[in-house]
């Protein structure tokens, strides 16, 4: 059979690529080692087996996804276009901050918390006002500053993860601190070993895993810092069928906001263009994750992940039932499948249309009157989604 896809993130599986023939039964033990449970297969390339189609399997996922779209948002106190501005501050500070994070624990020094604390407050601050701003501009990702990019992404996602489930501040704020400082440990890793364009050796993979308790290590000599940063530090590569590390935890043995901020890390890494890997769409990136609910990660979790964001999120690219294409802007408070969209383009008459903002809870007549069909690829278009969070 002609593998297709491993249907796992890219380092998750022991192989240079992700499409291969099957040449021996010594490779289909591989794959049952690296705990993955489940491949696609291009017939027309090779064997074909009696199976799912990738069509079939994309419609029953859908189905289950959509039946999750009801639920009950945070009110939204400010508009995208109003906290847009802040955020971009927001993010810029919190960016600086990581950076020197990273350079000083490079350099052996201690963390200090003094700086990182305010940065979790002011993200905080600006998911209260509106949460879509924030994560809509950490889309925006320079492969250079990934790293960094990640960190305050990944804070970011987990406190409004937090939010959502109504923890309580101090625990908010702890895991914020956590989630800004979970890659500490990659200071360590050699850039060549970071941005290497081809897949890793096993010894360049074993420097990589070392990076959560690395981090854990350097969070250790830091005045102040409490126990939830640590834990999730490291143990956000810890996984529920203990396929993870570096402890191979299992089931409930991983703490609940470790086992949120791998759900947050794995989602931010795969949307994420790199050197090494194509970033997948927001939307299709939750789907992916609620596939790989059934072994790696808490079902309960991944569903109140995608709640909490939307189940099409914030800067998603959609196309409407009319044939025009919008950015997703804020969702609804109780329906997930019927957020206020920015359209913009125009698909069946390939030009640019006037940005104007569509609430699909709306019947027509009403600002409404349309329905999304679909998440699109802004590549396929050839468009920049994110230029039109804001209508002027």
């Amino acid at each position: 059979m002609f593998i297709h896809d491993l249907d796992c993130g890219w380092m998750e599986h022991p192989f240079v690529r992700s499409q291969f023939l099957l040449s021996c039964e010594s490779e289909i033990q591989k794959i049952r080692d690296a705990r993955i449970h489940g491949v696609v297969i291009d017939c027309s390339r090779g064997m074909d087996v009696d199976a799912p189609t990738l069509a079939q399997a994309q419609a029953a996922t859908e189905a289950e996804v959509t039946a999750l779209a009801t639920t009950a948002t945070s009110r939204v106190r400010f508009s995208v276009g109003e906290e847009l501005q802040r955020a971009a501050t927001v993010r810029r500070e919190a960016v600086g901050v990581v950076r020197t994070v990273m350079q000083d624990a490079r350099l052996g020094k201690a963390v200090h918390l003094d700086e990182v604390g305010p940065v979790v407050q002011n993200i905080t601050e600006s998911i209260l006002r509106n949460a879509g701003a924030l994560l809509g501009l950490l889309q925006i990702k320079n492969k250079d500053d990934y790293t960094f990019l990640h960190s305050v992404s990944v804070c970011t996602l987990l406190v409004a993860f937090c939010r959502s489930r109504n923890l309580d501040d101090e625990r908010i704020y702890q895991a914020g601190i956590g989630g800004l400082l979970h890659d500490t440990g990659k200071a360590l890793v050699p850039d060549a070993i970071l941005n290497k364009v081809g897949r890793l050796t096993d010894a360049e993979f074993a420097i990589v895993k070392r990076h959560p308790r690395d981090g854990h290590d350097i969070l250790l000599r830091t005045p102040g810092i409490g126990a939830i940063p640590l834990d999730i530090t490291l143990h956000h590569h810890e996984r529920r069928d203990g396929s993870g590390y570096p402890d191979h935890q299992a089931g409930d043995a991983i703490s609940e906001l470790a086992q949120m901020a791998a759900i947050v890390d794995v989602y931010d890494a795969i949307t994420s263009e790199r050197c090494y890997h194509k970033g997948v769409a927001p939307a299709e990136a939750l789907r992916k994750l609620y596939e790989w609910s059934k072994f790696h990660f808490d079902p309960a979790l991944v569903q109140e992940f995608m709640r909490c964001v939307g189940i099409y999120p914030v800067g998603t690219l959609v196309l409407l039932e009319s044939g025009r294409l919008g950015v997703v802007v804020e969702p609804h408070e109780t329906s997930l499948l019927t957020p206020k969209v920015n359209v913009f383009f125009h698909t069946r008459e390939q030009r640019y249309i006037k940005p104007e903002t569509v609430d699909l809870s709306r019947p027509l007549g009403f600002g409404g009157g349309d329905r999304i069909v679909r998440h699109e690829s802004a590549e396929k278009w050839q468009v920049e989604p994110l230029r039109f969070m804001q209508v002027a």
